[in-house]
This record gives structure tokens, C-alpha cells and sequence, in this order.
């Protein structure tokens, strides 16, 4: 198992945390969600461009290749957008442990879900009863950690 990759997972998870406390910050001070948003995205998008620059290394594929992709494939930004919009509108409300165990949550068992049935072209990793008590004990944290 490569541990830097295990490292880079765990380093997502705290700047998923950070992220939604600067974002809401964000909105604070610019007094609109929508504009913090927009700005997050765009400071996004703008790092995105410099990382292509320096080290994409792959060819990038023509137009009426793009043309030929499921519409389906391109949604993964308006799920990012979903993303950070609910949560400059809600982490103030219901705090930072909450949004993210209820996120957490919903991520794992969507992913088992997923998993199970193969979809999105994911191998089938059927769920099992180890890993049917994992989802239960999470939703039992999530429980826990939202109402105390």
C-alpha cells in the first residue's frame, strides 16, 4: 500500500474541514454566498491552470473528441458547486463537526452503494457484513456527534 497516498487522502479530509470555515469567513466578508463561492471556484480554477502548465504532460484531446463524451461526465462540477455553496450556507448554522460527519457520512454511503452495485464504472465490491457494520457505527458517530 502506497502510504503517501494514504497521507494525501487524510490531508483531503483537512482541507475539507478548513474549506468550509475559510469559505464561510468568505461570505462573511463579502456579504454574498453566491460571489464567495464563485471566488473560491475561480481561485480553484486559476491553481488548476498553473498546475496544467507545469506539469500536465498528456495530450489534450480535440474538440470532437470532448464532443463525443456522455454529457453525464461533466457534471462533476456542478457536484464540487453543490458542494460549496451548501456548505457556505450551512456550517455557520450547524458547525464544522456536523457538516463534516454528515458529509463524511453521506460520501460512505454513497461510495458502498456505488461499490456495490458497480456503478460509474467502479469494480463490484460487494457490501459485506463487516462493512455493513462500519456504515452503522459511522451513522451512530454521526448521530452522536450531531446532537451533543
Amino acid at each position: 500500500m502506497n502510504y503517501f497516498y494514504l497521507l494525501l487522502a487524510f490531508l483531503i479530509g483537512v482541507a475539507t474541514a478548513v474549506q468550509g470555515g475559510v469559505n464561510s469567513q468568505l461570505r462573511l466578508s463579502l456579504g454574498n454566498p453566491i460571489l464567495a463561492a464563485i471566488f473560491s471556484f475561480g481561485v480553484g480554477f486559476f491553481i488548476l491552470l498553473i498546475a496544467f502548465a507545469a506539469f500536465n504532460q498528456n495530450d489534450v484531446p480535440s474538440l470532437q473528441t470532448i464532443r463525443q463524451i456522455s454529457w453525464w461526465k461533466f457534471i462533476g462540477g456542478l457536484f464540487g458547486a453543490f458542494y460549496v455553496l451548501t456548505v457556505i450556507f450551512v456550517v455557520r448554522d450547524i458547525g464544522q463537526g456536523a457538516l463534516v460527519c454528515l458529509a463524511v457520512a453521506g460520501q460512505l454511503i454513497a461510495a458502498v452503494v456505488i461499490d456495490h452495485y458497480g456503478l460509474l464504472g467502479f469494480a463490484v465490491n460487494h457490501l459485506t457484513l463487516p462493512r455493513l457494520l462500519g456504515v452503522v457505527l459511522l451513522i451512530i458517530g454521526a448521530v452522536l456527534i450531531v446532537k451533543y
